[in-house]
């Protein structure tokens, strides 16, 4: 319903109603009747709304779906995140699963198949070792072998788990969370970070779905997942295979390289290396403090990893199109483009 479109996209802008009101000369009492439904704006109102919100009137007017549900994994342990960012962010996450939904409902038999937990994750889980044979089995399973897997988006789409990309404000603490569109599996992870970044949460995201309900009580879900996302990305025979399997001491060039090759930050890779028993509790900790000294806590030296996109949805949309599934004018909405834009795009000009 457009009072649910109105006040998500205003949220999604970052906007108050009082500055809603003054770019588009409606009074806040208008705009407090529009969100609430007591009003529905009219033609010229709902331009003047669009052009102010930065969406198409379409949008405004497209039916709310109840089939879109997201739960929240990462919002509770970024609890000094405003509420106002959160409220952004959802709204984003909201308008991109509602038009996943959309495209979903386009096809006879969705091209993407459902995300299924592997057999060799076993039902329960009581030592947080056993994560590194886990996460082994699962890359088994999934055809990975223990070579950097250097596109995961494409991966975990391929795999059943679709991603959403989020433009975060600068300054938030904030990585990713985890939902539903409708039967299919959502991770959702912010744009605006490096790539390392990135694939660490996608990973721990990933255990979350892996892990859920098999940890023993005594087990904490995050740490597990933390662990679990780690071996997944930089398995234990591979850094063993790099690093060696027992050394005094590593160079940080030796981690820089590590990241490069296998999209993960030299801090996880350091911890990593201490998880596969190639340098002991010490090391490791007295590695962190120089970490810390260094400033590389919160910028890591050098190149950062190229962040990932997802051209999923995308072509998805091309490929409805190309079927007569929908016109260019539905697909244009779908990407949320102009129509003069998406027919630029479509001719490659």
């Amino acid at each position: 319903m457009v009072a649910i479109r109105i006040s998500r996209a205003r949220k999604a802008a970052g906007m108050s109603l009082r500055a809603l009101a003054e770019q588009t000369g409606l009074s806040l009492t208008t705009l407090n009747k529009f969100e609430h439904g007591t009003l529905t704006p009219s033609s010229e109102q709902l331009i003047k709304l669009s052009r102010a919100l930065g969406v198409r009137t379409e949008y405004l007017l497209r039916p709310e779906r109840a089939e879109v549900d997201l739960e929240e994994v990462e919002y509770h342990t970024h609890y000094k995140t405003p509420k106002k960012v959160l409220d952004r962010i959802t709204a984003d996450v909201l308008d991109q699963a509602e038009r996943w939904m959309e495209l979903l409902d386009l096809y006879p038999e969705f091209p993407i198949k459902r995300f299924e937990v592997p057999a060799s994750v076993p039902p329960l889980i009581t030592d947080y070792e056993q994560l590194e044979g886990i996460a082994q089995g699962v890359r088994q399973d999934w055809g990975l072998g223990e070579k950097p897997t250097l596109d995961l988006f494409d991966t975990l789409e391929g795999l059943g788990l679709l991603v959403i990309l989020v433009t975060v404000p600068d300054g938030t603490r904030f990585d990713g969370l985890a939902g539903e569109v409708g039967e299919q599996q959502v991770l959702v992870v912010s744009k605006c970070v490096p790539g390392d970044r990135q694939r660490l949460t996608l990973a721990r995201e990933l255990g979350h779905r892996l892990l859920a309900g098999r940890l023993a009580a005594d087990l904490d879900e995050e740490t597990a997942c933390n662990r679990l996302g780690g071996a997944f990305l930089l398995p234990r025979r591979a850094v063993r295979d790099r690093v060696g399997d027992h050394r005094t001491a590593l160079e940080w060039r030796e981690l820089y390289l590590l990241k490069h090759e296998f999209g993960i930050s030299m801090a996880a890779c350091l911890s990593r290396a201490a998880q596969a028993g190639i340098i002991d509790g010490r090391r490791k900790k007295q590695a962190f403090v120089e970490l810390r000294k260094r400033g590389w806590h919160k910028e890591e030296p050098g190149d950062p990893v190229e962040p990932e996109h997802s051209l999923l949805f995308e072509h998805l949309v091309y490929r409805a199109l190309a079927e007569e599934f929908i016109g260019q004018s539905k697909a244009a909405e779908l990407l949320g483009v102009s129509a003069s834009q998406f027919q630029q795009n479509r001719s490659l000009t």
